[in-house]
């Protein structure tokens, strides 16, 4: 029996990925390192550890310890000065009708203050479970986070629907034993195979949503 639906944030709930990347972008461009919006949509869900490793590594580059605090903070700084994040097409009206059924949970790699911000401004007392990129040890794609919204749900895995927009969300819902829904919102379809189902865009998404709630 379904009882809980875990959402990705950024590109599922929000239209928010080109302001995180153009952020990063900014914030890489201090240390030298020049990336493009792509870059930071194919490693879309890690957390800032994750992201910062990540890009050091495709520049050939090794990240020092002090880069992972003043890169995160740039990146932080410069997000809330550029963001205009709106939220998708009928995304409210699904939530509140869903809230009524269903556990509810945000798995985020973004950090905190972001995540908490967004939840704050667009769905204030929606959510049973925020999880932010800085509340796990290791970020998606390892299964780490689906895992500790499950637990903190307090439901069974096959009790849940996780729904994701990005390869690596969709590797840390499979490697944590979730079924799992996928929009492509900034990426390929193909690139999001590995999830259950693929849903063609976010109109579809809505519909998929209202179908959950009965009558």
């Amino acid at each position: 029996m379904l009882k809980a639906l875990i959402f990705d944030v950024d590109g599922v709930l929000v239209d928010s990925m080109p302001y995180h990347a153009d952020a990063w972008k900014a914030a890489f461009e201090d240390v030298g390192i020049h990336i493009t919006r792509q870059d930071i949509y194919e490693i879309e869900g890690s957390n800032h550890v994750g992201v910062i490793q990540l890009i050091f590594k495709k520049a050939g580059r090794v990240p020092q310890p002090r880069d992972f605090d003043e890169l995160s903070l740039k990146k932080r700084e410069i997000f809330f000065r550029i963001n205009d994040v709106k939220v998708f097409n009928d995304i409210d009206k699904c939530l509140s009708l869903l809230k009524k059924r269903y556990h509810l949970a945000v798995v985020s790699g973004a950090d905190r203050a972001i995540v908490h911000s967004i939840m704050d401004r667009f769905f204030p007392g929606v959510f049973d479970v925020v999880i932010s990129g800085e509340d796990v040890k290791e970020g998606k794609p390892s299964p780490e986070p689906y895992l500790k919204a499950v637990k903190m749900l307090n439901v069974q895995k096959d009790e849940c629907i996780v729904f994701e927009n990005a390869p690596m969300g969709v590797e840390s819902a499979k490697r944590a034993g979730l079924y799992c829904v996928a929009i492509p919102t900034y990426l390929p379809p193909d690139t999001l195979k590995n999830a259950d189902v693929v849903i063609e865009n976010h109109s579809e998404f809505s519909r998929y949503l209202l179908e959950l709630v009965p009558g």
